[in-house]
């Protein structure tokens, strides 16, 4: 039984599924990375990446951790900015900066940062590939994310499985670049004033009315019994 023992097994051993996730975040990190215009190595769509379902589920969760962990460093760092200096390094001005209390207030403020930077590395691999992965993470992804809380990545599960084994395959991409864009719905408005042309002809049919029923009841009058005899007794 596998009680409280998060995660699926893959049918690969520890070595070989932390190996295969950290290889996986970083394909996806680097897709994010600035690339030449004839380079074989980049990617058709950047921030993606395919795989199948279980896998992309597994390694939807080391990148959210990574993502959180750049947004943290770059919080610290905004704030040790605050005991930098802006003179160029080797001059007297960044001599005296170094050698008095604003670079101790400086280095203390930005060590975290800087273990948070390690630590990313060791997540990725600890090799090169995880050396450009974290570069890219810190300067290209995280300041994306500084003001979202969570959910930096979606899955999007495809309707053709994978030819050989039918697996289920689906979509590994950062959210925020191509998210759907609601569109405001316009109430459309109705005008319940008069028309101002409908007046002048409301009276013209007013003045009509009493001569259409002044003649109406001079017919009505003509063809009464008391008026034929009196026609009668005159003739």
């Amino acid at each position: 039984m596998r009680h409280r023992r998060r995660g699926r097994k893959l049918g690969r051993s520890p070595k070989h599924r932390r190996a295969m996730l950290r290889n996986m975040a970083c394909s996806l990190i680097l897709t994010e990375d600035i690339y030449d215009e004839g380079d074989p190595l980049k990617p058709k769509v950047p921030g993606r990446i395919v795989t199948t379902l279980p896998k992309a589920k597994e390694a939807r969760r080391l990148v959210e951790r990574c993502v959180r962990l750049a947004c943290r460093a770059l919080e610290i760092e905004e704030k040790a900015q605050a005991h930098a200096t802006e003179a160029e390094r080797g001059t007297e001005a960044w001599q005296s900066w170094r050698q008095g209390d604003g670079w101790q207030k400086w280095n203390q403020a930005i060590a975290p940062a800087v273990a948070i930077r390690r630590r990313l590395v060791a997540l990725l691999g600890g090799n090169r590939q995880a050396k450009r992965a974290m570069w890219v993470l810190m300067e290209e992804i995280a300041p994306r994310y500084l003001d979202r809380p969570g959910g930096y990545t979606r899955i999007l599960r495809l309707a053709r499985p994978r030819l050989g084994d039918g697996g289920t395959r689906a979509i590994l991409e950062f959210v925020g670049v191509r998210d759907r864009q609601a569109r405001e719905t316009i109430a459309p408005a109705f005008d319940t004033e008069p028309e101002p042309e409908s007046e002048p002809a409301k009276d013209q049919a007013s003045e009509q009315e009493p001569a259409e029923v002044a003649a109406e009841s001079s017919s009505q009058e003509g063809d009464s019994p008391q008026a034929k005899q009196e026609a009668a007794s005159q003739e």
